[in-house]
């Protein structure tokens, strides 16, 4: 999705360079191609739970769904190739793979909730390697692969609780969640504010040069590559911090009420959430890179997403 995307290409330097935005449709058009292609191979179990979607409905035949997923597949890939070349391409397809893999094979499976895991840090690292320069593919994916992780957490443990939205669960099972969640906010935010904390004891404690007693601090331009400013670090820590609250007001809170009751309509609405808590968890990382102003734009998107959320369901 363009968020994993963004929050990639950001932690790789170059979050809005043309190939980035050319490899966000590509991604857009494999989780689309996703959605279709789970239609298709549900369609059974579907029929029985969840009649009232598109194939066991009957509105839209499962031959069509079929070829939607593979039409939608041809055109990222075809996206990924045209906007980044060869180098993105390569890194579209293991995408595609986990996500037929995942589809067809091994959603029922005890790895399931680790394949839906790999295929958004895939799609966070295929955001950094769009974004990387000529010669330093290498580098992008090392400075991708802390994002990376943490949105694959967030999707470890959102896939483990859908499991249970249908017949509910023990309270252990949200509860544990809950506390990977919590474990991701954190480890989302506190680089930022650790980076703010610093930058303001720099500032109070070391005086300019040519200072004196008695005399007015200059202030020097910053050099390109120098460590931001007091005033950007601070905004970015608030960015930051916004979305990792943002994050887990929206996916916390709903598993706190499935912890106190998990029931299968709580934990239905707990994994509703998370998947609407990708924005505000993109957000975040996406400003924690630098790209503050990018990552502001992606959280506007963050209660519009909520309010959809309660007209159609995300799940």
């Amino acid at each position: 999705m363009p968020g994993d995307i963004l929050a990639g290409a950001a932690a790789a330097g170059r979050p809005l360079s043309g190939p980035t935005l050319g490899v966000m449709g590509s991604s857009v058009c494999l989780y689309w191609a996703g959605m279709a292609l789970n239609d298709y191979a549900d369609a059974t179990i579907d029929a029985v739970e969840r009649p009232e979607r598109p194939v066991p409905s009957g509105r839209v035949p499962r031959a069509t769904a079929l070829a939607v997923a593979g039409a939608l597949t041809a055109a990222g890939l075809g996206l990924a190739a045209a906007s980044g070349g060869r180098r993105s391409f390569l890194g579209a397809l293991p995408l595609t793979g986990v996500i037929w893999a995942y589809d067809l094979k091994l959603k029922s499976t005890p790895v399931g909730a680790a394949a839906m895991a790999s295929a958004r840090t895939l799609d966070v690292l295929a955001g950094a390697l769009a974004a990387a320069r000529p010669g330093g593919a290498g580098t992008a994916l090392l400075r991708g692969a802390a994002p990376a992780a943490l949105v694959g957490a967030h999707t470890y443990t959102l896939s483990a609780l859908s499991r249970h939205e249908i017949s509910g669960s023990r309270a252990r099972v949200p509860a544990s969640t809950l506390a990977a969640a919590t474990t991701t906010a954190l480890a989302t935010a506190l680089p930022a504010v650790r980076a703010a904390i610093a930058s303001a004891r720099t500032r109070t404690a070391a005086p300019s040069p040519g200072h004196t007693a008695g005399a007015a601090p200059q202030r020097l331009p910053r050099r390109p590559g120098s460590r931001p400013t007091t005033r950007s670090a601070l905004t970015r820590a608030a960015v930051v911090g916004a979305g990792a609250l943002a994050y887990l007001g929206t996916y916390g809170t709903a598993q706190i009420r499935a912890v106190r009751e998990p029931s299968g309509e709580n934990v239905r609405r707990a994994v509703g959430a998370g998947i609407v808590g990708f924005l505000p968890l993109q957000t975040a990382l996406t400003a924690r890179s630098g790209a503050t102003l990018a990552a502001a734009a992606l959280g506007v998107a963050h209660p519009l997403a909520r309010r959809l959320a309660r007209r159609v369901s995300p799940t």
